[in-house]
Formats: structure tokens, C-alpha cells, sequence
């Protein structure tokens, strides 16, 4: 009786643990956890409108909930070397898009901030919907200007960008992008009169 007792006991903790295993291997397959790649600025995690964004090769692709649509972000180019923070690293600024299942497109510059252990992804700065990207330069003390082309505010957005803008930008400890004033009217050490 004891035997018998035992052997059922047995048999249903292994039947409790077999069912556990089967569901948790279920409920885990297709996941892939992924690790930014440091060596690589296109292989890292950028902050984009709060959410986090790890591109692969420069490409990243999400499911929207409840749609058919993905949200794209890429990889666009008009890259900038140079350090940024003054930590004798150099670091790549470039020009992303992201696409949101509407019409937009949508332009943002990130910085892939070099340290020792590697490439660090900033906060995306929005530049504008469906501009013309031009250049990214280097001004000094870690501000950069972005060049890109916009429409008149009159203009349908199917209308090809002709007005040119530019925008002064410095990463901040966090590696978060914030507008500064413009450095080629106002150089360092010079007060505005």
C-alpha cells in the first residue's frame, strides 16, 4: 500500500514538472534575446519618441498592436566623426528614419557616443517629416549643426523641400540632444550684444 502510495506521488510530481517544462518552453520559443553589438553604431539601441529601438545593420522593423503595419526605422547616412564629449573617442552622428505605417517619413539625428566598452545609442532629435537631409558639420565644443531643407508652411507635404534650416545641437551627460544657440552668430566667449 505504502509502495503504491509512493508511486503515485512520484508519478505525479514528474507529470507537475513535465507539464511545467512544456509550457515554459512554449511560451519562450520564438523569442530571440539580442544584444546591441557595441563594435557597430548601426547595431545598437537609440531612444526614439521615448521607446527604445535596437537597430540590426542599420534596420529595424516592429509590429504596430492591432494592424497590419510596422513601424521601419533606417539608417539614412550624412555621417559626422567627431568627439562629441571631449573624451578624445570619436563618435558618429547620422541621420535615421522612421516610418509609422502612415504617410510620413519621419527624420531624426543620433549619435552612437564611443566609450571603452563601445558604442552607446542616444535619444533620437526629430528634425522634421518628409525634409531633405543635407549635412551634419562639426562647430566645436560638441555642438554639431544640422543642414536639411523644409516646405513653406503653406506648401502641401507632396511639395518638394526648397527653404533651407539648420539647427544647433550638443548631446547632453546623458547622451539626450538639446538645441543650443546658434555658435556661427554667437562664437564662444562673446556676448550677444
Amino acid at each position: 500500500m505504502k509502495k503504491k502510495l509512493l508511486y503515485t506521488v512520484l508519478l505525479i510530481g514528474v507529470a507537475i514538472a513535465g507539464v511545467t517544462i512544456f509550457f515554459t518552453i512554449q511560451s519562450n520559443q520564438g523569442k530571440i534575446i539580442e544584444i546591441d553589438d557595441k563594435s557597430n553604431p548601426l547595431s545598437i539601441t537609440y531612444i526614439i519618441n521615448g521607446s527604445e529601438v535596437r537597430l540590426k545593420d542599420g534596420y529595424a522593423e516592429e509590429a504596430i498592436p492591432n494592424s497590419a503595419s510596422k513601424i521601419l526605422t533606417v539608417y539614412f547616412g550624412n555621417d559626422l566623426v567627431a568627439d562629441l564629449n571631449g573624451d578624445g573617442l570619436e563618435d558618429i552622428v547620422f541621420f535615421i528614419t522612421q516610418q509609422t505605417g502612415g504617410t510620413g517619413t519621419f527624420y531624426y539625428v543620433v549619435a552612437a557616443v564611443n566609450s571603452e566598452d563601445g558604442y552607446i545609442g542616444s535619444n533620437a532629435y526629430f528634425i522634421g517629416d518628409r525634409i531633405a537631409p543635407q549635412t551634419i558639420e562639426e562647430i566645436g565644443g560638441g555642438v554639431i549643426e544640422v543642414n536639411y531643407a523644409e516646405r513653406a508652411e503653406d506648401e502641401p507635404m507632396t511639395a518638394q523641400p526648397s527653404i533651407s534650416k539648420s539647427i544647433f545641437l550638443k548631446l547632453n551627460e546623458n547622451n539626450e540632444w538639446f538645441p543650443v544657440e546658434s555658435y556661427r552668430s554667437h562664437p564662444a566667449g562673446r556676448e550677444e550684444e
